[in-house]
């Protein structure tokens, strides 16, 4: 009997029985749907009202002022909000996918709402000539819109999360479309939406893109379309004809698959595909459902209804209830069709036998033992396409029945199947309002699902599902610790912060910064400041402290994490926010946020470290680094020129000296910066007396040499009297100098003044680097050492001379090496071979 009641509700299209359960009663007050606006998310979504301003309807004890009033699916208030937005008439509204609600008005403003009623800023403007010539219509689709203006100019919005305007092509046609549809991007060729206008007294549709317009249909319409609207996957087209007949074919208009005879020749109100199998259309009292072939089924209605397409049939809202019309799945089916002999049929059966306690249960059970794995998968399943209750447990009850006579059935089956039920349950009371099938829940994923119900602020049963589910819950604590704080403005911190540390604690590595971040938007900058404390992810942690004013914490956080990175990030912060003392004063505290400021502005900042080791007191540094920075002057092409330049170079110098001088521990650097800017005193007034700018920053010794190769002796004298050069430097530096411009008479006479501290060897060497011998043997005789006379005359090539010196050192090791000097000289080597063998050495050959 049960299989007869549950078949009896039944109705056959075609080969395909439909059933259209009553989902709701509903439970709003006052509405009449024919004098209301009406837009009703899929998914069992949300249901929004509002008063049609192009209709003129009788107040019934109600205010003037319209109302957007938002229910859930069971017609239970979840918000409401006064229109008192300018724009002219609205000319329609929808819900996106992320269930905002999407307004157009007649100026092509678009005014959005979230669950709440709560308006969404900015507003979007579909653009100027929108704005000039008037929306006429508007279509929508998950998250975009295409607006018809009273010029028949279409404009277009792809993504309302980029929500650009964008014009598409003229379609050419002076009287308003009768109807308009679109395939939506993904269904395209190109990605881009297509408008299709079903044009006035001409046979055709076109096909609108931004860079084109296309006429399709020619030679297959017989006359304009009335109606027309796209399947969910963009493939084929429903519509109807001018001569009262419904069409459907491929959605580029090449072929037809359906044609048939409606009973009215006026076009329905309504037209929607229920699934893939069926198309409804409906006039004032009549719902239609026609499918491929055979007798149309009706539903009368008294009253009017919306017609909500879903994935798998049509929600159908009126006044008083909400149904949904649905193909009956092909399991369910199997089940409770009258006369049904399947396994799962008989299995349903042996339940009832079995609770009877009737023998009749094991003789149904031997006659499906072969397919008994398939008996319970269609109880299985039709359990999940079930909205009532009591008889998804007794489907569930027969499955499990069964199963345990099948060795070979998945044993986690039941279970899963159980646990999409639950939820699917708890969000289908009343309370909740979200009639969702088990196909609709499985193509809009858990995690959506749990998206939803934490938007209309319901995290006890989004918690409780996630935990179920066994999903990451730290989602659903998140949004309900940023509503709490929306939402309690009278509670004080301290009290806040215990109701909220109760509920953040349950989920692990949950960000408590994000958390507090959302508190110091709302205004509790010293509950943000207790929430980011227990955040234990510096980088997370460290920049909401400083966006709230935390600075000092920021800085004890960042250099207790280590993190180079966050403590620079720290320092650049409270230095552009406070003064340079106070700023110093602070890092001073920190030795790592010290130092690496120290690193950065000793290669970027050198003003602001000086001025920092100042307060400090580190006079020395700050002479270290005028000295340095007296060194960056060479760097200017201007200062090699006896330009002014040296001028404010000395003075770096002079004061790095007098900041050295504070300290006895720099006695050396003191006395170093004072002679360096000596030099470069003089060097600076040789080069503007010579006019060659080629002694600043060379060495006292080169500055010696340069005077004497220029002549400028007494330049000389006085650089080596005021760096006291001593005689043996200042001997070395003329006798080479001397040599370099050639004056051997100068170097003669400088050799005679008095005996040379040097001796006469460097005279010797100068002679022959210059390639002058015969000056070279002027010296030589008056070389003490007769080793050194020896190795002079032999570089010189006097053979004799040297073996003559030579053998009055009698040092056998210098004949030795005086002959590889004359190793080409045949008789030379007989010379020192005789000198050596003279000397008796032993092992001289």
């Amino acid at each position: 009997m049960a299989n007869v009641s549950v078949a009896a509700e039944w109705q056959l299209l075609y080969n395909r029985y439909y059933r259209k359960p009553e989902l709701y009663p509903m439970r709003w007050k006052h509405v009449d749907l024919a004098r209301h606006k009406v837009a009703a998310a899929p998914f069992g979504g949300p249901v929004a009202v509002i008063r049609d301003d192009s209709k003129i309807v009788q107040l019934h004890a109600e205010s003037a002022l319209r109302k957007l009033r938002l229910f859930n699916s069971a017609g239970h208030p979840l918000a409401d909000a006064v229109w008192r937005h300018p724009g002219g008439r609205l000319i329609g509204m929808s819900w996106t996918d992320d269930l905002t609600l999407v307004c157009v008005v007649q100026d092509g403003t678009i005014y959005r709402y979230d669950l709440h009623a709560q308006l969404v800023e900015p507003n979007i403007s579909m653009g100027k000539e929108c704005f000039e010539q008037n929306v006429a219509d508007c279509v929508f689709w998950g998250n975009g819109v295409v607006c018809i203006t009273e010029q028949n100019q279409l404009f277009c919005i792809p993504d309302f999360r980029n929500p650009k305007p964008v014009p598409l092509a003229d379609p050419m046609i002076e009287e308003p479309p009768r109807c308009i549809a679109v395939i939506e991007p993904q269904y395209t060729m190109s990605g881009n939406v297509e408008v299709l206008l079903g044009v006035a007294d001409d046979p055709v549709v076109l096909v609108v893109e931004e860079d084109g317009v296309q006429r399709l249909g020619e030679g297959l319409l017989r006359g304009p379309l009335q109606k027309m609207v796209v399947s969910r996957d963009g493939k084929w087209l429903a519509s109807f004809t001018h001569d009262g007949r419904l069409l459907v074919t491929t959605s580029d208009l090449t072929g037809i698959i359906i044609e048939r005879e409606c009973e009215s020749s006026l076009p329905p109100e309504q037209i929607a595909w229920c699934g893939m199998d069926a198309v409804l259309l409906y006039w004032d009292d009549m719902l239609l459902m026609m499918g491929p072939d055979g007798d149309p089924v009706h539903y009368f209605y008294d009253e009017p209804i919306i017609l909500i397409p879903e994935c798998d049939g049509v929600r159908i809202l009126s006044n008083t209830s909400m149904e949904f019309l649905q193909r009956v799945p092909d399991s369910t089916v199997s089940i409770f069709t009258i006369g049904s002999t399947s396994p799962a049929a008989l299995l349903y059966d042996a339940l009832d036998h079995f609770d009877r306690r009737s023998a009749k249960a094991d003789e149904n059970l031997r006659l499906i033992k072969p397919s008994l794995p398939e008996a319970v998968e269609a109880c299985v399943d039709a359990s999940g396409h079930e909205f009532d209750v009591s008889r998804q447990r007794t489907l569930l009850r027969a499955a499990s029945y069964g199963q345990a006579f099948c060795s070979n059935f998945q044993r986690d089956r039941i279970q899963e199947m159980c646990k999409i039920l639950r939820v699917l349950n708890a969000v289908r009371s009343p309370e909740i309002g979200i009639p969702l099938s088990i196909q609709q829940y499985k193509l809009l994923s858990p995690s959506v699902l749990i998206g939803r119900l934490i938007n209309a602020h319901r995290h006890l049963l989004a918690l409780r599902i996630s935990e179920y589910l066994g999903m990451n819950q730290e989602v659903v604590i998140m949004h309900w610790a940023c509503s709490k704080i929306t939402a309690s403005l009278s509670i004080p911190d301290a009290t806040l912060l215990d109701i909220l540390l109760d509920k953040l604690k349950l989920c692990k590595g949950i960000s408590y910064a994000a958390v507090a971040a959302h508190a110091d938007k709302n205004g509790r900058r010293k509950l943000a400041a207790m929430l980011v404390d227990h955040e234990p992810r510096s980088s997370k942690q460290v920049p909401l402290l400083l966006s709230i004013g935390e600075e000092d914490t920021a800085l004890m956080k960042a250099t207790e994490s280590g993190d180079i990175d966050l403590v620079y990030l720290v320092l650049f912060h409270i230095w552009q926010k406070r003064q340079s003392l106070e700023f110093f004063g602070t890092i001073q505290a920190r030795p790592l946020a010290r130092d690496l400021f120290i690193t950065y502005a000793r290669c970027y900042k050198h003003e602001y470290l000086k001025d920092f080791f100042l307060s400090t007191g580190q006079l020395q540094d700050v002479a270290f680094l005028l000295w340095k920075e007296s060194w960056e002057f060479v760097k200017n092409p201007m200062a090699s020129k006896g330009s002014p330049l040296h001028g404010p170079r000395i003075k770096l110098i002079e004061k790095a000296q007098s900041l050295f001088a504070e300290t006895k521990e720099h006695v050396f650097e003191s006395k170093a910066a004072e002679e360096h800017a000596k030099l470069l005193r003089i060097q600076h007034e040789l080069e503007v007396t010579t006019k060659q700018a080629i002694f600043v920053d060379s060495s006292i010794s080169d500055t010696i040499r340069t005077c004497i190769v220029l002549g400028n002796h007494r330049a000389a004298m006085r650089v080596k009297t005021e760096f006291k050069v001593s005689e043996k430097r200042w001997y070395w530096l003329k006798v080479f100098a001397l040599a370099t411009i050639k004056d051997w008479v100068a170097l003669e006479k400088f050799s005679k003044e008095k005996r040379p501290p040097i001796g006469y060897r460097p005279f010797v060497e100068a002679c022959i680097e210059a390639d002058e011998k015969a000056e070279a043997i002027k010296y030589i005789p008056k070389l003490a050492d007769p080793r050194e006379r020896a190795e002079s005359y032999a570089r010189i090539g006097l053979v004799k001379e040297a073996a003559d010196a030579a053998s009055q050192a009698k040092d056998g090791e210098l004949l030795g090496r005086l002959k590889l000097t004359f190793a080409q000289n045949a008789a030379a080597s007989s010379i020192f071979d005789t000198l050596r063998d003279r000397l008796s050495f032993p092992g001289a050959s």
